[in-house]
């Protein structure tokens, strides 16, 4: 079974740096290490090593502790880029919500 794409995914195209960005926006009140950023958003870890310290660099994202030899990081929710992301992200959610009810409604009559 294919998971469905998140609105935000199928706007900015299915690219591992997309989906990773997802992913912190959609969990971004926890913090995690790169393994599971690397398995919860379907990026390889191979991969998130060629961009993710670019994500840090920038402040998309930010170390939050170490735990063990896994050192944790969080979406960096004070970095005005990030905000204008979540912005956009609760804007794409809330137009699928609205065709969503639509459709509901069209296929009841």
């Amino acid at each position: 079974m294919q998971e469905e794409k998140s609105s935000f995914v199928k706007l900015f195209g299915d690219y591992p740096l997309v989906r990773v960005i997802d992913f912190f926006i959609t969990y971004r009140e926890f913090d995690y290490p790169l393994t599971e950023i690397a398995e919860n958003s379907g990026v390889a870890w191979s991969t998130i090593h060629t961009f993710f310290p670019d994500l840090v660099k920038i402040g998309i994202v930010k170390p939050t502790r170490q735990l063990g030899r896994a050192k944790l990081f969080k979406l960096n929710i004070t970095n005005p880029i990030v905000q204008e992301l979540i912005v956009l992200d609760n804007k794409l959610i809330h137009e699928l919500a609205e065709d969503l009810a639509v459709e509901k409604v069209t296929a009841k009559r």
